[in-house]
């Protein structure tokens, strides 16, 4: 049987290589079949959905954000996807170290999906990545990616 994947990608914000790898390890564990594109800052994030509306090609199917990103950090991306009346429908997840009751909060009232804080142990990462993915990307019904 042939799987073919899903129009969508999942674009993961993240500058540690480190965390990247634990993000490509659940996608596999969890058996994804989408593209993962990465971005290692809150601008390149923008740059390349900015880019990718521009040549009319699919949307994310979900986007995972780190917060504490250099030049242009998660906030900012979050806020700017958010205002983008092209861009504001698909989920966005945040995932960062920073567990600051302001930061749930920032992020929630800007239009976060989800918050979750990065657990330290990588066995505990991993399992929180896998709930994520299978829960966004396998057990919710989500807008059309065009």
């Amino acid at each position: 049987m042939n799987i073919i994947p899903p129009p969508g990608y999942l674009l993961v914000v993240e500058d540690s290589d480190e965390d990247f790898a634990t993000v490509l390890e659940a996608a596999r564990a969890a058996g994804l079949p989408h593209e993962i594109r990465r971005a290692t800052s809150g601008e390149e994030c923008l740059r390349l959905l900015d880019e990718n509306e521009r040549e009319h090609r699919a949307k994310p199917s979900l986007v995972l954000l780190d917060l504490n990103t250099p030049l242009g950090d998660g906030r900012d991306a979050l806020r700017g996807i958010r205002q983008n009346e092209r861009l504001r429908a698909f989920p966005l997840v945040v995932l960062s170290t920073s567990s600051n009751p302001r930061d749930v909060e920032y992020c929630y009232a800007a239009g976060a999906n989800a918050y979750h804080t990065k657990p330290v142990s990588y066995p505990e990462h991993l399992r929180t990545l896998q709930a994520i993915f299978t829960y966004w990307l396998t057990g919710v019904m989500l807008p059309s990616s065009r």
